[in-house]
């Protein structure tokens, strides 16, 4: 039980997973967090982050290029095979039971949000944890078109990447002693990317028990 726990903690230890794992295990952190829905706890936003700032360091033996088609390419797929996912299996994906990998209640956040942007959520939600793992899922329950799927995921994965890898790699080459402050930037991030999922959890828990006190009046 111990190992399990300490591969866990590795999976989500960013720093972790870019010193010892390298671009391959980068690229698969990456595929799993973007469209597998065990993969919403997984550190994406800050991966990218960290991975630009430990290019740019050399701490990360490739080329900024190397990096950006690599995440890229990792967060297109992954949204491919989640939407895939999604149109297997349909609305029974609402019915599963919850566990350690799964919680009902992303799905219906998902949902929420795909509602009140469209396809765009597709881009807007690749900057929020748990959405970017689900919004594709959920594209694919309903049933959004291929070609307009595709369009999405490809404009959402490339702001993703370039937005938050160059931002990293940027401030990496500008501020080479910044990988001594790791710690401090990663519980930052968290934090700025953590607080609007939160938000979205609490209103969609009231509007939920709003709903439920409706339901009993009647």
């Amino acid at each position: 039980m111990k190992e399990i726990w300490e591969h866990l903690t590795n999976l989500i230890d960013a720093q972790a997973i870019i010193s010892k794992g390298g671009i391959y295990l980068i690229f698969f952190i990456v595929f799993a967090e973007t469209g597998l829905f065990f993969g919403f706890f997984l550190p994406g936003d800050y991966l990218l982050f960290l991975a630009g700032i430990f290019c740019a360091t050399g701490l990360l033996e490739v080329s900024i290029y190397q990096l950006l088609s690599a995440l890229f390419v990792a967060g297109v797929l992954g949204n491919y095979v989640g939407y895939w996912f999604g149109y297997s299996t349909g609305r029974v994906l609402f019915n599963r039971e919850d566990s350690f990998f799964f919680k009902k209640r992303y799905v219906y956040m998902a949902e929420d949000f795909f509602k009140k942007y469209g396809g765009m959520a597709l881009v807007f939600g690749r900057f929020f944890p748990i959405i970017r793992t689900f919004a594709p899922i959920f594209a694919g329950v309903a049933k959004v078109k291929f070609k307009k799927f595709t369009l999405y995921n490809l404009l959402g994965s490339l702001l993703w990447v370039l937005l938050l890898t160059l931002l990293g790699f940027f401030l990496g080459k500008e501020f080479p002693g910044i990988v001594h402050y790791m710690p401090y930037i990663i519980v930052v991030l968290i934090i700025f990317t953590a607080t609007p999922i939160i938000i979205a959890y609490h209103k969609s828990t009231k509007n939920n028990s709003e709903q439920n006190d409706f339901s009993k009046l009647k």
